[in-house]
């Protein structure tokens, strides 16, 4: 079994946390995707691309991979493969737990709306996450972090489903290797 095929449930439940701009902002992460290497045509790294932007997937688990989309949204993975085996989970959505406030500012908004930080690019932009944190080591890191706050998440709590958004991957897009909470309203239809 590929490492973020078993990385991306687990992460369900566990809060992404950051310190940007003097500010902490926490989320619990209640929807991810996995992303399984040079097999996996959805990946960046599919058939061994090796670009300055993918080099971080190479490396051994445990950094942030943030790309920018369509040059607006940054999108946070967590590598999880071993060195040179790429492979990552994207961080779809958060369930805001910790200075709401300031993610509503980030996104331009005074009041709270229903799923704020239901997207991977939305969620970022609610942490102050961009790709200037990019290849960031996750373990060890003060600014942008992973926190078990031992919220335990049962398998009949999982929803699995095929990632959104990769038409181009042909066969790879019927993978059901999308996750999420069972019944949250912070995570996407």
């Amino acid at each position: 079994m590929q490492e973020a095929l078993e990385v991306a449930p687990l992460l369900l439940g566990k809060f992404l946390v950051s310190h940007t701009d003097g500010a902490k902002t926490v989320g619990k992460i209640v929807e991810t995707e996995a992303y399984c290497g040079i097999e996996d045509k959805a990946c960046h790294a599919y058939n061994n691309r090796r670009t300055k932007r993918t080099e971080v997937m190479f490396q051994e688990g445990g950094l942030a991979y943030i790309t920018l989309c369509y040059g607006l949204h940054h999108m946070f993975n967590v590598v999880t493969g071993k060195a040179d085996s790429p492979q990552a989970v994207l961080i779809r959505a958060i369930e805001p737990t910790e200075n709401i406030d300031l993610m509503l500012q980030r996104r331009g908004m005074l009041l709270s709306k229903k799923q704020f930080t239901s997207g991977p690019g939305t969620l970022t932009k609610a942490l102050g996450i961009t790709t200037a944190y990019h290849g960031i080591n996750l373990i060890n890191s003060d600014i942008i972090y992973l926190e078990d706050r031992h919220v335990v998440v049962a398998p009949d709590d999982i929803i699995t489903s095929p990632r959104i958004g990769i038409d181009y991957a042909e066969e790879w897009k019927e993978m059901p290797w999308r996750f999420r909470l069972k019944g949250n309203a912070w995570t996407g239809k």
